[in-house]
């Protein structure tokens, strides 16, 4: 193809052959299709403590079966789930994975593949100032819309609170008109989308629930909280982190001991997933000799770099 193709038409092109070219297209991070061996790998990947990813997949699952025999006016479901929780307990890790893991469960007569759309938020808005209202329905009327009618897509807008802000907190420095109108947009698609597609699902990832617009939670049918691991949880998180570490080094089998890990669990009360495991890399660091070498890494080196990660 010539480097002088215009990159809407370029967009169009893809749009046509089953996927959106992601980078012709304001806020669309990533298109691929489902099933997917790296989402696959996401699912299995993030630790819940109890049946939070048994939840969250049943409702996915009902979603889509619900939506396709029973009217929008009987039981009006959109297709949204919204994961919401503070940063680093792996809500969008959580996403992927639950996309893969639809696509391997739901069967839809007729088709074999789901599409996969990732919105990033901040580009969007940052992409758009001043536009916001043509920008958010170009990529949910035109991106999504288009891609959904094409077959089943499950979209995953990432800290969606940057597009649903909620109305009522806007200050005046926020440009308050543009954003009202791109919310007003954003809702009035949520609601033409699942009217017309019902093998669409959105899955919405925030960070600061608190400041969503109450008509984004109000489509949502599902809301999770992922909350911070719990003893149990961390310990089976630091396992499997240890465990490539031991695995990749052949270091010393006792720091999977399970003395090792629970001790290593207490101490690491009030962390999120992802800086459990970055404190492995952290513990390496504490001595030269194991940052020379992660095989050197003892049990009480872990559990003191633990305890002073905060």
């Amino acid at each position: 193809m010539k480097q002088t193709s215009h990159p809407d038409m370029v967009a169009l092109t893809q749009v046509r052959r089953g996927l959106p070219n992601s980078d012709a297209i304001p806020g669309l991070a990533d298109a691929r299709l489902l099933p997917d061996q790296e989402f696959h790998s996401d699912w299995d990947t993030i630790v819940l403590d109890g049946d939070l990813k048994e939840r969250v997949l049943r409702q996915a699952v009902v979603s889509v079966q619900v939506r396709h025999r029973v009217a929008f006016h009987a039981i009006p479901l959109h297709g949204v789930i919204l994961l919401s929780g503070p940063p680093g307990v792996g809500k969008t890790t959580l996403a992927r994975g639950l996309a893969d893991r639809v696509a391997r469960s739901v069967r839809l007569p007729g088709r074999t593949q789901w599409a996969f759309l990732e919105v990033d938020s901040h580009a969007l808005a940052s992409s758009s100032l001043g536009k916001s209202q043509k920008s958010v329905h170009h990529l949910f009327n035109d991106v999504i819309g288009e891609q959904a009618a094409t077959g089943p897509t499950i979209v995953l807008l990432d800290e969606v609170e940057t597009l649903f802000t909620d109305r009522s907190q806007l200050s005046m420095e926020a440009n308050p008109i543009d954003v009202h109108r791109a919310v007003d947009a954003g809702l009035v698609a949520l609601d033409t989308l699942a009217k017309r597609h019902p093998d669409l699902l959105l899955i919405a990832t925030t960070n600061f629930a608190d400041i969503l617009d109450p008509a984004l939670e109000s489509r949502a049918d599902l809301i999770l909280p992922v909350p911070l691991p719990s003893t149990e949880a961390r310990q089976t998180i630091l396992e499997g982190a240890l465990h490539a570490l031991v695995t990749a080094f052949d270091a010393s089998t006792d720091l999977l001991s399970p003395q090792t890990l629970r001790a290593a669990a207490d101490a690491s009360e009030g962390l999120d997933g992802r800086r459990l495991r970055k404190a492995v890399a952290e513990a390496c660091a504490l001595e030269e000799s194991a940052a020379a070498n992660p095989a050197r890494l003892t049990p009480a080196a872990l559990i003191a770099s633990l305890r002073g990660v905060r």
